[in-house]
C-alpha cells in the first residue's frame, strides 16, 4: 500500500526533526517534551511498518511479527502521549523564567 509508506517516511521525518530539535535545546523540559513528541513518531514509524508489512508478504511468521511491531508502535505512542502532555503543562512557566 503506497499510503502506508508515505506516512512511513512522514513518520521518519518527524522523528528527526524533533530529535534534532531535542538536542539543539538546553532547557530541561522542552527537551524532554521534543523527546516524548519524537517517540510518538517513532511509535507511529513501527506502527505503520507493521501495517505495511501485513500487505507486503502474507506468512504466519509476517503476522507474528507485524502483530509484534504494531502492538510495540502503539505502546510507545500511548505511553509518549501521556509524557507530552505531562510535559507540556510546565513549557509556558520555563520559558518565563529563562528568557
Amino acid at each position: 500500500m503506497l499510503i502506508f509508506v508515505f506516512l512511513i517516511i512522514i513518520s521518519a521525518v518527524f522523528y528527526l526533526y524533533y530529535k534534532t530539535k531535542q538536542i539543539r535545546t538546553r532547557l530541561p523540559v522542552r527537551k524532554n517534551w521534543y523527546a516524548s513528541r519524537a517517540q510518538i513518531a517513532l511509535g507511529s514509524f513501527i506502527a505503520f511498518f507493521g501495517i505495511n508489512q501485513l500487505f507486503v508478504f502474507q506468512t504466519v511468521v509476517t503476522y507474528i511479527i507485524a502483530g509484534i511491531f504494531i502492538v510495540l508502535g502503539l505502546a510507545l505512542i500511548v505511553h509518549n502521549f501521556k509524557a507530552n502532555r505531562h510535559y507540556q503543562a510546565f513549557l509556558d512557566e520555563e520559558t518565563r523564567l529563562n528568557p
